[in-house]
């Protein structure tokens, strides 16, 4: 039997007789605009929210529901695709009955999980749907998701400006306004996009991020951590990823204001470490942060203080851009520097999930490792465009390193 419609939270129609289904779509709505950004292209949702699996109940409350069952299988394909495929084979089922608005999400997230997917195309399947259906801040927020792994703060900017005039005063929309203008070094526009989101809501992590982010790149430090410890009450709902990325910014803060390396290891241990311990907790979320924080303390030569992290970390670790770092951090640059290689670029390591912000640090690293390795930049220059420079040029530096650092 052909079931009834329903509205969900965007105010458009669900064809589903269940109040359960529609209910369950809305609360994940909200854990999707809590989440967003990390776990990989499957969790962007918009508060980073812990509770996003909830829309693992919508098929239940609704087996036929096509929005329900679509949304799900979006949520399990990375992780776990096999109890993604009756999913879509349900929603497929039932597309004939299905509202305009359903089926414009379908073939959208459809495409966005396909295995031969082009990034290109899938983000204009995503804008095509924000002209339909421009309240739909999920469909936003994934498509943002994607642009950011692509590298392209310019598209997703163009996509949240393409909604924005229908959605001004709505949670979250300025957060995610301010994220690409962030990424597109446009930090006055952040601040002012921040500074509304946060009038607007002042739990928005993406407004408290994007406001810190304008803090420290202004080097106000202790603004920063001011402001962000006032947030701090806010953020036990989010997702493991926002949790301990929003303490990885305050142990920043921290150390680039020259705080006592102490203060920094005490965020480490209670506020990114620990998040390991609470209940939903996913750790290789936690990992990202974690990593990225002792690479910033072991540049800065904060080893001591530190003690066994590192290793501690890296035992839970396995691929070469890890085992790098581990090798950095053991002292053996050396090996190090041949897992990474001489033309090693960090933004080639985007999929991550890493603001540019965050890709510094591999860059820190590597042109580290090329100096205490005895390599120049301009020895490296040479030696890929193959002149014959490069060995005399290489010559000259350590006759010069020899003379000055010494």
């Amino acid at each position: 039997m052909e079931g009834g419609m329903k509205l969900d939270r965007w105010g458009y129609e669900v064809r589903t007789s269940s109040d359960a289904c529609i209910s369950t779509i809305n609360s994940y709505y909200h854990q999707v605009n809590l989440l967003a950004k990390f776990r990989w292209f499957v969790f962007g949702v918009l508060s980073y929210g812990r509770k996003r699996l909830v829309i693992l109940e919508a098929p239940e409350s609704d087996p036929e529901c096509v929005l329900g069952n679509i949304l799900a299988a979006h949520f399990l394909c990375s992780a776990d695709s096999s109890r993604a495929v009756p999913l879509i084979n349900a929603a497929k089922s039932r597309l004939e009955h299905a509202s305009s608005y359903e089926k414009a999400v379908f073939e959208a997230v459809m495409y966005l999980i396909s295995p031969d997917r082009d990034d290109d195309l899938a983000v204009e399947l995503h804008s095509k749907l924000l002209r339909d259906f421009p309240r739909d801040l999920v469909s936003l927020k994934r498509a943002q998701v994607l642009c950011f792994y692509m590298g392209r703060p310019d598209l997703s900017l163009k996509l949240v400006e393409q909604v924005l005039p229908i959605n001004d005063h709505e949670d979250y929309i300025y957060g995610m306004l301010a994220f690409p203008l962030l990424e597109l070094g446009r930090m006055e526009d952040a601040e002012r996009a921040g500074k509304k989101g946060y009038e607007i809501n002042k739990e928005d992590p993406w407004s408290q991020h994007a406001l810190c982010h304008v803090y420290q790149y202004e080097c106000r430090f202790k603004a920063a951590v001011e402001f962000m410890n006032d947030c701090a009450r806010s953020w036990s709902p989010l997702s493991s990823f926002m949790y301990t990325h929003n303490w990885w910014h305050v142990a920043l803060c921290y150390l680039e204001g020259h705080a006592p390396m102490e203060k920094v290891r005490d965020i480490y241990d209670e506020c990114i470490w620990k998040e390991l311990e609470r209940s939903g907790a996913v750790p290789v979320e936690v990992y990202l942060n974690a990593i990225g924080l002792l690479l910033r303390v072991y540049i800065r030569g904060g080893h001591d203080v530190f003690g066994d992290r590192l290793e501690n970390l890296a035992n839970c670790l396995a691929d070469e851009l890890a085992e790098a770092v581990y090798m950095y951090g053991k002292g053996d640059n050396k090996d190090a520097l041949e897992l990474l290689g001489h033309d090693f670029d960090a933004i080639n390591y985007k999929i991550i999930g890493a603001s540019d912000e965050q890709l510094d640090v591999f860059t820190e690293v590597h042109i580290s490792l090329l100096l205490d390795t005895g390599e120049t930049l301009m020895e490296k220059a040479y030696s890929i465009l193959g002149k014959e420079e490069a060995a005399s040029c290489g010559e000259k530096a350590r006759t010069l390193e020899a003379t000055y650092f010494t």
